[in-house]
């Protein structure tokens, strides 16, 4: 029989078993379970009050059900014949002036066509639905570092800050299956982004995801999206005290890493805006980085808030096909993002390259709590910005696999 603790929110007493269980894949039997335990156990958790500050629900153009969107059309920009030779000369310009790839911005990448289309699409991301589609990069016309400058090249243009994806100062990441390539990794895989696994709905650390697709899988790999502020507006209306659980420190895993864990919440309500701010590995474990033993353990409310999580999200979210050449850009505060699990083949294997970027001048106030995080992300010089052309795992300064 595992321990029971009990916690008090707003003069409710609430039990928390110290030993959920719960895995990376959700259950929905065991999420069902759980809920109707705990509602058994305490009727009036449905009616525990919000968080101080937060609101009985948020409005806007980022909050919506992916039933909202009929098309394609609403959310892909498709890049004219003008455009392409522009982008095609942007290349040519940057090549000439042999300066490393860390300096690529929108000064020495120009595209007076196009620039002012992205400025707007900017806005999309942080006033608008939150996402939309380039379409598309002729990707065999160019080698891998043409690539790589001619991404970051278009990106500057929407985002004027390129964030480290790892301890090494690498600002450009592979997503593609790595499970046989890498299998002998120090510390092993422990990210589904590294697999041909599904992606539970999730955020990444930052403001902006670009993910750009250098070729699609034979089948599966769809891209899913769900707005943050959807899910809480349901969670607001039904499981308050889920919102406060969400709203408080959770102990998240540095799987191995000095601090052994950190803690901070989950969920922000910060100038107007709903932020989620979460990845469901730091709490179960995934593949051979299960969860430390010598960290406190979640409790049973954070793992049905978990569960919750995921299951709206699923619910309400848009599916995004990617084409080869494609470029999707979303806005990782507002929204959550997962992937479906794919196959590969000889003639095509998935394989995605990701930016973190961040617009100064349109960019949300970061959460007080993630501000540090927000830093060292961001602090990356151009001498310093990494652009690996081969594909490899995350890793932290002291080399260890994240």
């Amino acid at each position: 029989m595992s321990a029971t603790t009990t916690s008090t929110y707003a003069g409710v007493s609430i039990p928390d078993n110290q030993s959920p269980d719960i895995q990376y894949h959700p259950s929905y039997e065991n999420f069902i379970q759980r809920r109707f335990r705990r509602l058994a156990e305490n009727s009036k958790l449905a009616s525990v009050p919000l968080p101080d500050g937060f609101p009985k629900e948020v409005s806007g153009p980022i909050v919506w059900e992916g039933k909202d969107w009929k098309s394609g059309d609403q959310w892909v920009y498709k890049l004219s014949g003008s455009e392409l030779t522009e982008i095609n000369d942007a290349l040519g310009h940057f090549r000439s002036l042999n300066i490393g790839i860390g300096y690529v911005g929108k000064e020495n990448f120009p595209l007076p066509i196009l620039s002012p289309k992205l400025r707007e699409l900017a806005q999309v991301l942080y006033s608008g639905r939150g996402f939309f589609v380039i379409r598309t990069i002729p990707i065999d016309d160019y080698s891998r570092e043409d690539l790589a400058i001619i991404y970051a090249g278009i990106s500057s243009h929407i985002g004027s800050a390129r964030g480290k994806q790892d301890g090494t100062g690498a600002v450009l990441a592979h997503i593609k299956d790595l499970t046989i390539s890498h299998v002998s990794e120090k510390g092993g895989i422990g990210n589904s982004a590294y697999t041909t696994d599904k992606q539970v709905f999730h955020t990444d650390v930052g403001d902006l995801i670009a993910l750009m697709a250098l070729e699609i899988a034979e089948e599966g790999g769809t891209s899913r999206i769900s707005s943050a502020g959807k899910v809480y507006n349901v969670l607001a209306a039904t499981r308050p005290d889920l919102v406060r659980t969400l709203s408080e420190p959770w102990p998240l895993d540095s799987f191995g890493g000095d601090p052994g864990y950190t803690t901070r919440p989950l969920l922000y309500f910060e100038d107007g805006h709903i932020v989620i701010q979460y990845s469901r590995r730091h709490f179960t474990g995934y593949g051979k980085q299960t969860r430390s033993t010598n960290i406190p353990p979640i409790t049973e409310a954070q793992a049905e808030a978990l569960d919750a999580i995921h299951f709206l999200a699923e619910e309400f979210s848009l599916a995004l096909n990617f084409q080869k050449g494609d470029i999707q850009y979303i806005n990782s505060m507002g929204l959550l993002h997962a992937r479906d699990a794919f196959k590969d083949s000889e003639q095509r294997t998935r394989h995605l390259i990701r930016l973190w970027l961040r617009n100064d001048q349109l960019a949300w106030k970061t959460p007080k709590p993630l501000q540090s995080i927000w830093q060292r992300l961001y602090s990356v010089g151009p001498e310093e910005q990494r652009f690996p052309l081969e594909p490899e795992i995350r890793r932290k300064a002291s080399g260890m696999t994240k």
